[in-house]
């Protein structure tokens, strides 16, 4: 695959799915009632830092059929920054396997997770275990689509 990124950081290219429930809330998936777990244990000031930066980049990402970022609609469900290795690992999923929009999504959450200053890999799962639900919106996001 080419790389068309223009920083040196390198990004795991590879979309996979795999896992089983246990496995991704092992891992710190997002729960049914939407709490990430970043990372796992008690986080350093510079993995605190990484995964905030992380937070807020992915809150600029948005599936260009909902009005809501990627972050607040659930689809994030793991945030991780490894130091010992400088790479940051981000599971994620999608609405639904079949989304039109997916490659789109998953392009733009790579670019901005490798534009953060820190982790030198990014490495970006796609994942659909848990399975999505609208239970893992946040209150914003289910405001914003008149769940609420």
């Amino acid at each position: 695959m080419e790389d068309n990124n223009t920083t040196d950081k390198t990004v795991s290219s590879e979309a996979t799915i795999s896992g089983t429930k246990e496995e991704n809330n092992a891992l710190g998936s997002n729960t049914a009632e939407g709490n990430l777990t970043e990372g796992s244990g008690q986080q350093t000031d510079t993995e605190l830092e990484i995964t905030n930066k992380a937070i807020e980049m992915l809150r600029t990402v948005f599936d260009p059929e909902i009005p809501v970022n990627v972050y607040d609609l659930g689809l994030i469900y793991k945030i991780d920054y490894d130091q010992s290795d400088k790479t940051l690992h981000v599971d994620m999923t999608l609405t639904a396997p079949s989304c039109p929009a997916a490659d789109f999504i998953l392009e733009d959450v790579r670019q901005k997770l490798v534009s953060i200053e820190g982790p030198e890999k990014v490495d970006l799962r796609l994942v659909f275990e848990p399975e999505w639900s609208q239970d893992m919106m946040s209150e914003e996001a289910k405001l914003e689509l008149g769940f609420l």
